[in-house]
């Protein structure tokens, strides 16, 4: 499990390692980590390292502290660095003398650097770029390392509320923070330093793939098709047939149960998945281990009866799409359920849900929800946030491929499938995201046109891929 630390939870942290180790160590184990990773862009983008110039972008306190160590280390090795001091009477008094003695220099513009260092901002600053920083981030040309985090992005929510930059490399100092996972579009590829630090567990957690490969449902040794879960979708309509078809046919494919299907899509389906078993009502639909619901549904007063059908029932269910709708009106239809449930908004269906825009703190507002209503809350998006019992999970899908029509259904039943097999909501959800984003980028990448838009069509078509990907990563030595 990955773990993200509040600024406060790192501060904590690190004053327990000022107490151990003397003064200036944690602060030169971080430049030291920072130089080596700019080293390695230099040298990856031009076969070298002496001979580089480099550009620090250098703010007040200890994170341009951190920026002026790295580049006193990188003078030692031969490169050209140059220091904009954003605030000179505020720089970091020993880092400023470090990078003096090594030979840098100060100067007043960026230059033509190679790579660019972002020492602007740590994790106690809050806002966006000011607007002297933000004209020269805008002038950049190079790669930038961001130091602990691209400036101007929320430690803590990701939130960019005005300039703020955009780091092709994040160099973590210690732990990982939210910003890294709720903004990894603006922190590029992250590179965690350790320095010392003694954390606790973290409330914001991340799976990690061989954990969601090792947590997926196989068939036992005694196993059958109703042991390994039965997963029952109420989804589709005579205006949208297909949602039925995306969520019985990601259901299929997640688990090797059975898959009971009722609504008006029943034709549909069974063309598509000839092994799911269908009924004309959700009282005759037989044993099942959760619901799905929502897809296509329609909210006329027979979606809202069979909603209302299924959550009465003491089983899991996953409320999504149509659904969602029809709670937003009604919110008592799922507040304090015995049972698990699953609610699967977009960002414009948690603010019907909630009767207001989700704001800049993703985070919050789901963690909020999930509480007050006694539910489980996906949220989705690049990052991907399950609120429910106590932690958070989050989920980088490294790319916004699943930002398509249809790919929600997808969604909700791989969920489906894993709270039927028994798995607990907020894993199910959490795992099911991973498989889902990891799906979508295995259907960009082995289309025929690389890197091309994808619809929900091709992403379904690679949910068993993805699970065989993560289980392959669970199973390695």
């Amino acid at each position: 499990m990955r773990g993200y630390y509040t600024a406060d939870e790192v501060r904590t942290a690190e004053a327990g390692l000022f107490d151990e180790v003397a003064d200036g160590v944690p602060m030169r184990r971080a430049a030291y980590g920072l130089a080596t990773v700019v080293a390695a862009e230099l040298r990856a983008a031009t076969g070298g390292v002496a001979g580089r110039s480099v550009t620090l972008l250098v703010g007040s306190g200890d994170n341009g502290g951190d920026a002026l160590w790295a580049g006193s280390m990188l003078r030692r090795r031969g490169v050209a660095v140059r220091a904009v001091l954003l605030d000179p009477d505020r720089a970091h008094v020993k880092g400023l003398a470090a990078f003096r003695k090594s030979g840098g220099r100060i100067e007043t513009d960026i230059g033509t650097p190679d790579v660019v260092i972002d020492g602007i901002v740590g994790i106690s600053g809050s806002g966006p770029l000011r607007p002297a920083a933000a004209r020269l981030v805008e002038t950049i040309a190079a790669p930038i390392v961001a130091a602990d985090l691209p400036s101007g992005v929320d430690a803590n929510t990701g939130a960019v509320d005005g300039p703020a930059v955009t780091a092709t490399v994040t160099v973590a100092f210690g732990a990982l923070k939210p910003v890294h996972a709720l903004a990894a579009a603006r922190c590029g590829r992250i590179e965690l330093i350790p320095i010392g630090l003694r954390l606790p567990d973290a409330r914001l957690q991340a799976l990690e793939p061989a954990e969601v490969g090792a947590l997926w449902p196989v068939p036992g040794p005694f196993d059958d098709k109703y042991s390994q879960g039965v997963v029952g979708i109420r989804a589709g309509s005579a205006t949208y047939p297909g949602a039925a078809v995306l969520c019985t046919g990601a259901a299929v494919a997640a688990t090797s149960g059975m898959v009971r299907y009722v609504g008006s899509a029943t034709d549909q389906v069974l063309a598509h998945c000839p092994e799911v078993v269908a009924a004309q009502t959700i009282r005759d639909a037989g044993r099942v281990q959760s619901w799905v619901v929502g897809p296509g549904g329609g909210t006329d007063e027979a979606a809202l009866q069979a909603l209302q059908d299924i959550l009465a029932t003491d089983l899991p269910v996953v409320v999504d799409a149509d659904a969602l709708t029809l709670v937003a009106a009604d919110p008592d239809l799922v507040r304090n359920r015995s049972a698990p449930t699953v609610l699967t908004p977009h960002a414009g269906e948690f603010a019907r849900l909630t009767g207001s825009p989700i704001g800049l703190d993703r985070l919050g507002a789901v963690r909020d929800l999930a509480a007050k209503w006694g539910v489980t809350v996906l949220l989705k998006g690049r990052s991907t946030l399950v609120a429910g019992s106590g932690r958070t999970l989050v989920n980088d899908a490294g790319g916004s491929w699943a930002a398509t029509a249809g790919a929600g259904d997808v969604l909700s039943g791989i969920v489906g499938a894993l709270l039927a097999s028994g798995l607990d909501a907020d894993r199910s959800a959490a795992a099911a995201a991973r498989v889902h984003a990891l799906a979508a980028n295995l259907a960009a990448t082995r289309s025929g046109n690389v890197g091309a838009p994808i619809s929900a069509s091709p992403l379904l078509a690679q949910v068993g891929a993805a699970i065989r990907v993560l289980r392959g990563q669970s199973l390695s030595p």
